[in-house]
């Protein structure tokens, strides 16, 4: 380790993939580090009963793969070689958004795609291999422990179970980061500290998923793609996505916002992709052999909590990953958001001095990168008339644009190029509105009412994207 240590002991509460990150990040400014973890894990990748979303779709974008590399080193290398997909994701998706599939092209941008476990599992290995990280599985920490003015967060009581025996103990450490996800006690705890707890924010929608894997067959060519047929508001609610994954298999994930159910019957299943804007992953079901049954799971709201404009708060205790912000996972934002709050800890410990009143440049930085996935997400979610949440000023006038921006998309590689960044976390949503993209995107618009007027009147016409 090249950087001064902050500290002797460090707690980080729960292993989620956020939780992970974060622990590798505290190993740097740490002597000790302890992951505490309420579930038993081992050493193969399935899904966690503290995961429930682990059963379903996701994807590693490309600037989440780039910044978990920089922590963990060829850690890219070692997910292909155990069956991880990747691709560049200008060229590999079929996406078919508001009416069109969007333009392949070459991008630059390689994401990754296998299932969560098998991330997961790969993370958890590297991170526990490191000398000063400990993992303690089967631990449930029931309160924080504080010192006499009840302002320094000092430690965590917990209990764990063992042979039936719960044991109860103390742990102290010199900083506590709680990454133990949506269903955070933060919240109980910092009340019983006499703490105001944070403004929240939250978006329902009302979604559901239904996943299943299907044995998937060996392109000969190696050609490999991914199928994202996604629903056109308003009055589309259903969606579905097919990824190909390791062990030659692909997931499926339907999707049905505002309370448009999945099914868990198998017809069921096969009907709803029928029922689907376009008919790709409907065709590639009809000849795939399913290999599990229909999992399904419910997100009633996009959920995010302002820890920024709290005015006081404990030292020596932070909340990262969706114990801070869960958004509509549509753009599958929600890992590589996790990777830059952990970069954003780093940045913050090593510009720091002291441990003490690190939380209020931390929350603000992670504000910031907050709110580019919660902006694209929730804007998408305000599509529909029947979500309720608190709509920010000229939504309408925005939606209206981004949808011009999909729209554009599909016969222009430069937006979609800076449509891509944005999706990437790489740029703001702000910066599609840029001049040089603005023009693009009103010419492609002008153009294609235009061609659709001349359409309607037996007018034949090319349209071609802005050069």
């Amino acid at each position: 380790m090249n950087k001064p240590l902050k500290g002797n002991q460090a707690i980080v509460i729960g292993s989620s993939m956020a939780g992970l990150i974060t622990a590798r990040v505290l190993a740097d400014h740490f002597r000790q580090v302890i992951l505490l973890e309420k579930d038993e894990t081992d050493d193969e990748p399935k899904p966690r009963k503290g995961v429930p979303q682990g059963h379903h779709l996701h994807g590693l974008l490309a600037q989440g793969r780039t910044l978990l590399e920089t922590f963990y080193p060829g850690l890219g290398d070692e997910l292909i070689a155990d069956g991880a997909i990747t691709g560049d994701m200008g060229e590999s998706m079929r996406w078919y958004h508001f009416g069109g599939y969007k333009k392949k092209f070459s991008s630059g941008l390689k994401g990754l795609l296998m299932s969560r476990p098998l991330l997961e599992i790969h993370v958890r290995r590297r991170t526990v291999q490191l000398p000063n990280v400990t993992l303690r599985m089967g631990c449930q920490v029931r309160e924080l422990m504080t010192d006499v003015t009840g302002q320094r967060v000092t430690g965590v009581r917990l209990e764990t179970l063992g042979q039936e025996v719960i044991r109860r103990e103390s742990l102290e450490a010199d900083l506590i980061v709680d990454a133990s996800g949506r269903g955070s006690a933060s919240l109980r705890w910092l009340t019983a500290l006499g703490y105001h707890k944070p403004p929240e924010e939250e978006v329902k929608i009302g979604l559901s998923y239904a996943t299943r894997l299907y044995r998937r067959e060996v392109d000969p060519l190696g050609q490999v793609e991914l199928i994202m047929v996604a629903p056109e508001p308003p009055h589309d609610k259903r969606g579905c996505f097919a990824f190909p994954i390791e062990d030659n298999r692909w997931i499926v994930t339907m999707s049905g916002i505002l309370h448009e159910s999945c099914p868990k019957d198998p017809d069921a299943f096969l009907d709803f992709t029928k029922s689907l804007c376009a008919p790709d992953i409907y065709e590639l079901l009809q000849t795939s052999e399913p290999l599990s049954d229909i999992v399904l799971y419910k997100f009633p709201c996009s959920l995010r909590r302002h820890y920024e404009q709290l005015k006081a708060f404990p030292d020596r205790y932070l909340v990262v990953g969706d114990a801070v912000c869960s958004f509509n996972p549509i753009f599958g934002q929600g890992m590589t958001s996790a990777v830059l709050q952990a970069q954003t800890l780093d940045r913050c410990l090593q510009n720091s001095k002291t441990l003490d009143g690190l939380w209020k440049p931390y929350f603000k930085a992670i504000a910031k990168v907050v709110d580019s996935p919660w902006q694209a997400a929730t804007g998408e979610d305000f599509r529909y008339p029947e979500a309720e949440g608190q709509r920010p000023p000229g939504f309408e006038l925005l939606n209206r644009y981004t949808e011009a921006v999909h729209r554009a998309t599909q016969r222009d590689t430069v937006v979609y190029k800076a449509f891509l960044e944005v999706m990437n976390l790489m740029r703001p949503p702000q910066s599609l509105m840029r001049p040089t993209i603005f023009w693009r995107v009103m010419k492609d618009k002008m153009l294609h009412q235009r061609q659709s007027k001349n359409r309607r009147e037996g007018i034949a016409e090319t349209v071609s994207a802005p050069a």
